[in-house]
């Protein structure tokens, strides 16, 4: 199953999780919750686009991930968050707690908590082989890939900034660009403004990606 697909099943397993869930709305920039703060909410992403984060010890930060409306961020294994998370867009955020105060453990959270698991590993292991690429052609279509994949609709958003791309996937910010303007005068994607773009050839844009 691909990182895309896990996803796709982590918003159906558990929905009733969320039925009658807390929401907040969060202005583009906005802080959802920080590092090393208690983790003891689960999150879904219902408008909107989020990144989290790590901060290092000497002051470089470490881009954790994405994600896209219908999925869910924010799981721990600890009691802590080991990232902080801000919203990229404009967002509406849903909130359950990981226990429930009657009876300790929900069986529908129980089972959102396993498929968020599953799709945080799935997107790990994803993360992973993309840093390992060894070019930058590479790296950049598998991401756009990806990013299709998530979105819904007939153009695909990057609600990130160009700097983040790269922070995310170990490029410099002109490689990246680079990369951008290379792939669409080529003809293998086309942008609509910064942000919209569409996979004008995809098969050409896969082999570009090494898959």
């Amino acid at each position: 199953m691909s990182a895309a697909e896990s996803f796709a099943s982590a918003r159906s397993i558990g929905h009733d999780a969320w039925i009658g869930a807390a929401r907040m709305s969060f202005a583009e920039g906005k802080e959802i919750y920080a590092q090393d703060e208690d983790a003891d909410l689960i999150y879904r992403v219902i408008r909107g686009a989020v990144r989290t984060s790590h901060l290092l010890a000497d002051g470089r930060r470490q881009i954790g991930d994405f994600y896209y409306e219908g999925e869910v961020f924010g799981l721990e294994l600890s009691s802590a968050h080991r990232f902080s998370a801000e919203a990229l867009t404009s967002c509406e955020i849903a909130m359950i707690r990981r226990t429930s105060p009657a009876s300790g453990r929900d069986v529908q959270v129980d089972r959102l908590m396993w498929a968020a698991a599953g799709s945080e590993l799935a997107r790990a292991q994803s993360h992973m082989l993309l840093l390992g690429r060894t070019t930058a052609a590479e790296k950049v279509a598998r991401f756009l890939l990806d990013v299709q994949a998530r979105c819904s609709g007939d153009a695909a958003i990057l609600p990130m900034s160009r700097q983040d791309m790269a922070d995310y996937l170990g490029l410099t910010i002109e490689t990246v660009s680079r990369m951008l303007s290379r792939f669409q005068s080529e003809g293998l994607i086309r942008f609509a403004g910064a942000r919209r773009f569409n996979v004008v050839r995809p098969t050409s844009l896969a082999a570009s990606a090494a898959f």
